[in-house]
């Protein structure tokens, strides 16, 4: 993740697998499409051509281009075989919109999973990110990018009976490709 990349436009390295050809929906066109209020199914989404997903990751943020970004993709999903996307209320007040403190599904999701976190730093996160981990802590989701998301935001502390070097040999983990 490129902390100097607009948040409009941010992949995080959690979303690795899939964003190279954008197959799945990115965090960040998630939230533009959240707060347009729009609901795009993934099927619908792989009925957008590369150029249509790109754009719409490239898409601004501002509050008229989400409102041109909704009439757009309503407009275009309309022909799509899949059916066309759906108008929802836009989101206003969600707890990822919220700075303040961790909001409890966030809290739930760790503790289900044992993970441990930093008690402070909530509010450093970004807006995108404040989204990525609410989004992956839903219930029903299967929070298999939780950890990930929590590690890469620096939010993530290691086990409580873990040895010093936890962190070091999960990296040298990861680079190995296992």
């Amino acid at each position: 993740m490129n902390q100097n990349e607009p948040l409009k436009e941010r992949l995080f390295a959690f979303e690795a697998d899939f964003t190279t050809d954008l197959r799945c929906i990115p965090m960040a066109v998630r939230r533009k499409l959240d707060l347009a209020g729009v609901k795009l199914k993934l099927v619908q989404w792989h009925g957008l051509s590369s150029q249509e997903r790109e754009r719409l990751l490239r898409w601004c943020d501002s509050a008229d281009s989400l409102s041109e970004l909704r009439q757009w993709l309503l407009e275009r999903s309309a022909s799509l075989p899949q059916g066309p996307a759906r108008a929802i209320e836009p989101v206003e007040g969600s707890a990822w919109q919220q700075s303040e403190a961790l909001p409890e599904v966030v809290r739930r999701s760790c503790e289900q999973l044992g993970l441990r976190l930093k008690t402070t730093g909530w509010q450093g996160l970004d807006a995108l990110q404040r989204f990525a981990l609410v989004k992956l802590s839903h219930p029903g989701h299967e929070h298999r990018n939780l950890p990930l998301a929590l590690q890469e935001f620096g939010l993530l502390l290691p086990p409580a009976n873990a040895d010093p070097g936890f962190w070091l040999q999960t990296r040298q983990h990861d680079a190995e490709g296992s």
